[in-house]
């Protein structure tokens, strides 16, 4: 029966050659004439390899791991239109879009052999495969803003026609959708959704379907059987490297492989990255940190961090604003901060080729982006997340009760008549999924690249950055996280727009 080797949203695994050979390799390992190796998008960036080489470094890890399938990401057009066609041309994989239009409103990468589905051979079976986009791609990437994103359900139900009618044995999904893959698994005559966008794993059921994820940067590898009963999956991790069983700069939490055996690794792939990354330049350094900085998920979606901070104050300090605001998605998991520092390093914490731009918001308005913060208030991600950094600013947020609590800036009240001027992405400016409060209409001034105003900032500040209880937040879980900011809540309520509570 036919598998299948699935893998998505890989990002910044580039950025540690050691550990893409060994994502290469595993996912080498398990694939063989009875399976399609299929990707769903942001395979290609962000990152540093992906910024020094527009994309195209991800073009040796296709052609290392023999990719099959792939369909986009929104990151895969983080270079353009022209990077990302460039990119389809030169890998090895069918690329299946059913629903990205180009800039004249046609199907996307046509001339570069961009197709809605196609049909492989698998193991005796005919196994369709279409491939699905987010329709906000051109709002979460302004790289995107001038390519269409049709109805994704609407398109799959055509190819899905088009697949029967070809008189397919199984149809799969190869999806960038995150949170609507419910919806298309529901969708008449789909049999397998292989889902990315979303950097949590995933492996459940809806209304008889699969629906799988691996998460994020390379760490997991799914494989998926289809038999006539229904399908089965099974979880791999990339083994670590023998000897101490880490390289140092790999998996966040150091587990190995399933087998627990020593990891093989693509040492081919392994070299042309390290050539890449040698080639940037990008090896000075630029501070010196003890105490590692984590970029976890906990970190960076799980309220005040370190690297938050870090990421705010540059962005406060490039602009000279009142606030510096940065959206946790854009903050890239990835190893600790830790011993010396360099470029390459700092580039990957936002491997963004945007500015930091400042923005004046009436207080009333910073209010409602404070408690946008919340995944109580944001419309994606998980519902524990937290979606924002700051600096200058004091934020107390009430999870059990979804309120804002207390905010302050420089150290008062947020007056909601003033104006405050506040740094940060570009990208938020138009983004309809965070921070929804902050328009275009909003922007004041523009300023240098976000990595580039983290370096500045390292060069003159350093690194020692602490957590400072700049967002604290109470009853999470049914816990109180901060004494202090308890006494702040008990009868409060949300503050409204004259500062009040309500």
């Amino acid at each position: 029966m036919p598998r299948f080797i699935h893998y998505s949203d890989v990002e910044n695994v580039y950025d540690d050659p050691e550990r893409a050979g060994r994502l290469a390799a595993c996912i080498s390992e398990l694939d063989g004439p009875d399976a399609l190796v299929v990707g769903t998008g942001d395979n290609t960036a962000p990152g540093v390899v992906a910024t020094v080489s527009r994309g195209r470094g991800a073009i040796d890890f296709f052609e290392a791991i023999g990719a099959d399938v792939e369909t986009f990401g929104n990151h895969d057009f983080d270079f353009g239109a022209d990077a990302t066609r460039d990119i389809v041309a030169s890998s090895p994989q069918t690329w299946v879009s059913a629903n990205v239009r180009d800039e004249n409103g046609e199907p996307f990468g046509r001339a570069e052999g961009v197709v809605p589905w196609t049909v492989e051979s698998v193991d005796g079976a005919r196994v369709g495969v279409f491939g699905v986009t987010d329709p906000a791609t051109d709002s979460l990437n302004p790289m995107a803003a001038d390519l269409g994103f049709t109805d994704p359900y609407e398109a799959a139900e055509a190819a899905v026609a088009d697949l029967r009618g070809e008189g397919v044995d199984y149809v799969v999904a190869a999806s960038h959708l995150g949170g609507g893959d419910d919806d298309l698994a529901r969708v008449d005559g789909v049999d397998l959704v292989l889902g990315g966008h979303v950097h949590s794993e995933r492996a459940e059921t809806v209304d008889g379907v699969l629906c799988t994820r691996p998460g994020v940067n390379g760490e997991v590898v799914l494989e998926v059987e289809l038999t006539a009963d229904g399908a089965s999956v099974t979880r791999h991790e990339p083994a670590p490297l023998s000897g101490d069983g880490d390289d140092g700069r790999g998996d966040e939490d150091g587990r190995g492989g399933d087998d627990g055996r020593p990891g093989s690794v693509n040492e081919r792939l392994v070299a042309s990255l390290r050539e890449r990354l040698a080639s940037a330049g990008l090896d000075d350094v630029v501070g010196t940190v003890d105490d590692p900085i984590e970029r976890t998920e906990a970190a960076i979606h799980g309220g005040e961090s370190r690297v938050g901070n870090l990421v705010a104050d540059a962005y406060r300090r490039e602009a000279d604003a009142d606030v510096g605001l940065q959206n946790a998605g854009g903050i890239r998991r990835g190893h600790a901060l830790a011993g010396d520092v360099t470029l390459a390093d700092l580039i990957s914490i936002v491997p963004f080729e945007e500015p930091v731009v400042t923005v004046e918001l009436t207080g009333a308005e910073l209010l409602d982006a404070f408690r946008e913060m919340s995944a109580s208030v944001a419309d994606f991600g998980e519902p524990d997340w937290w979606h924002g950094h700051v600096s200058g600013a004091e934020i107390v947020w009430d999870d059990d009760a979804a309120a804002l609590v207390a905010a302050t800036v420089g150290g008062d009240p947020v007056d909601p008549d003033a104006v405050y001027e506040v740094a940060l992405p570009e990208y938020l400016l138009h983004s309809d999924h965070e921070f929804p409060t902050i328009e275009q209409r909003h922007r004041a001034a523009e300023h240098g690249i976000q990595h580039d105003a983290i370096a500045d900032y390292v060069r003159e500040a350093g690194l020692s950055v602490a957590v400072e209880g700049r967002i604290r937040r109470v009853n999470r879980g049914g816990d109180v996280d901060d004494a202090d900011a308890a006494d702040d809540a008990d009868d409060t309520g949300d503050i409204d727009d004259t500062g009040g509570s309500q």
